[in-house]
């Protein structure tokens, strides 16, 4: 699965700054990687994974700003496109799961 968190944080002042650098540097240390400015992507290989890291998430909220987290399945995740200018650029591939025996 695939969580996107999607974020709208003051930044009036600095203290305001400080708290999204704050939280955009904890979406980075979790594994998260920038879409776009203010929206973020983590692959996950379960559900139960998926919700230690909307946990984390949460746990990383500020005083304000908006933060919603979204799941989408990777086949939901494979019907996405993306525009960079006029051309389409690929998916970049999914990260293997690692199987144990």
């Amino acid at each position: 699965m695939w969580l996107f968190v999607f974020f709208d944080m003051p930044t009036n002042t600095k203290k305001e700054r400080k708290a999204a650098a704050r939280f955009r540097k904890n979406l980075l240390k979790d594994g998260y990687s920038m879409m776009q400015y203010s929206v973020y992507i983590r692959h996950c290989a379960s559900r139960e994974s998926g919700e230690v890291h909307i946990r984390r998430v949460k746990s990383f909220l500020e005083e304000a700003g908006q933060v919603s987290i979204l799941s989408v399945t990777d086949k939901q995740y494979g019907n996405i496109y993306n525009y960079w200018g006029i051309k389409s650029n690929p998916l970049p591939e999914a990260p293997k799961q690692l199987e144990l025996f």
